[in-house]
């Protein structure tokens, strides 16, 4: 085989291979054997025709495009091996000329991982601002706390408050319509906590029992749904019922109650540990990355657009899921903000990505850090756990998604790589 390289532009080359005339000859006659296996000819047992025959009943351009099936790999992972060459993505035919009898000559392009340059990554001194937990923390968690344990009661002799949960009816209008999905029986809203349009909740406070009422609301200018953005509604209201939240008391037995404490100091020590905790996590996670920019900074890299572009395709999908899990469609996104618009964000993201991740690379390879089987399975487990499956029966779930594997993997890298300028570069907490 012979083989002549010529460098185009984007990090691409272009591989023209000859085959020798013998070699695609066996290339030939093994797929019309293989071809012949799968069709039923008159006269022959299966896979017994001779080849002219075999090319009579299927084509001979189908068996050249078997032939070329079978020898691509090969071709191409000899091409790959003799010239070194970092591959990013698979290989693609251009052009082929097989004629049996002749040389085959194929032309390829081949799509190699940009030349990454490093700056200085060790040895650097960065400052980050310190995390400052909030003073009102404590009291916020304790608040929560009691708010989880709070139990209700039925009022009859007032209005509604603003910290009430109420159960009610509802029944919205817009532009002369009735909105789709806009009403409900005996629906019950925390008033304090409401994630309903602005101004509906606020609406419902100082209201009476078995009043009925309207209240005016605009629905918000981004709101998903694109003909009530912005529009002007009317609900017609009803309180059927009215709870008031009773909250426990803050003493020893209600610590006992929450936890394995023994009084209230305990409970209040434990909570403070978790603050310590969280800022400490907090800290070191905005040390970490102000460490890793800095590194990138330093970074001297050109990224083909194709690498770009083949992460926003990934980042799309990405967004498609988490739309979906929020409860919205593609189609929604689309007619809501535009595709553009979407695009544009995702694109920005992606070229962040695709060099963040050349850079991990290129220092896991300067600094010999691999993935160890301890590694990937520590990153398996961690998935079991957050679906709630054992190991085995996660790999088995993700056998035929081999894309999950590599993902794992470069996770488990990237928290190598992470790992490693932490402790080789200096932080200053400010």
């Amino acid at each position: 085989m012979e083989t002549k390289i010529e460098k185009l532009p984007e990090n691409i080359v272009k591989v023209e291979i000859e085959v020798p005339a013998k070699d695609a000859v066996d290339y030939y006659n093994n797929a019309a054997k293989k071809l012949a296996q799968y069709v039923n000819i008159p006269g022959f047992r299966k896979g017994k025709a001779p080849r002219n025959i075999v090319e009579q009943h299927i084509g001979e351009e189908r068996i050249k495009h078997e032939a070329l099936e079978s020898a691509l790999p090969k071709l191409f992972a000899e091409v790959i091996k003799s010239n070194n060459f970092d591959i990013v993505t698979q290989p693609y035919v251009e052009s082929y000329d097989y004629k049996i009898g002749e040389d085959m000559k194929i032309t390829a392009k081949i799509e190699l991982r940009p030349e990454v340059t490093l700056g200085d990554y060790k040895g650097l001194t960065v400052e980050v601002e310190g995390y400052k937990t909030p003073e009102d923390s404590m009291q916020k968690s304790i608040d929560n706390l009691l708010e989880q344990s709070a139990t209700t009661v039925l009022v009859t002799d007032r209005n509604t408050e603003d910290k009430d949960i109420i159960v009610f009816d509802f029944e919205g209008f817009a532009n002369g319509e009735k909105i789709e999905h806009g009403d409900a029986k005996n629906y019950t809203l925390d008033l304090g906590n409401s994630s309903f349009i602005p101004g509906f909740a606020e609406q419902l406070v100082g209201r009476p029992l078995g009043e009925e009422f309207e209240i005016e609301v605009k629905f918000p200018e981004e709101y998903h749904e694109k003909k009530l953005a912005g529009q002007p509604a009317t609900f017609k209201c009803k309180i059927n019922e009215i709870k008031k939240k009773v909250l426990p008391e803050l003493n020893d037995e209600f610590a006992q109650k929450v936890g394995h404490f023994k009084n209230v100091d305990e409970l209040k020590a434990d909570i403070q540990s978790y603050l310590d905790k969280q800022k400490e996590d907090i800290d070191r996670t905005n040390s970490e990355k102000a460490i890793f920019d800095k590194v990138v900074e330093g970074v001297k890299v050109e990224i083909q657009q194709s690498m770009i572009d083949r992460e926003t395709d990934l980042l799309v999908e990405e967004y498609k899921q988490k739309l979906q899990m929020q409860g919205f469609t593609w189609e929604q996104a689309l007619e809501a903000q535009g595709y553009d618009n979407i695009v544009k964000d995702l694109k920005e993201d992606a070229a962040v990505r695709v060099k963040n991740s050349l850079v991990i690379d290129k220092i896991a390879k300067a600094e010999n850090i691999t993935v160890s089987q301890a590694d990937f399975g520590a990153k398996l487990s961690e998935l079991s756990r957050m679906y709630q499956m054992n190991p085995a029966d996660m790999i088995k779930q993700l056998s035929g998604n081999p894309g999950v594997f590599n993902a794992l993997s470069q996770q488990a890298l990237n928290e190598k790589v992470t790992q490693f300028l932490f402790e080789n570069n200096t932080v200053k907490i400010k």
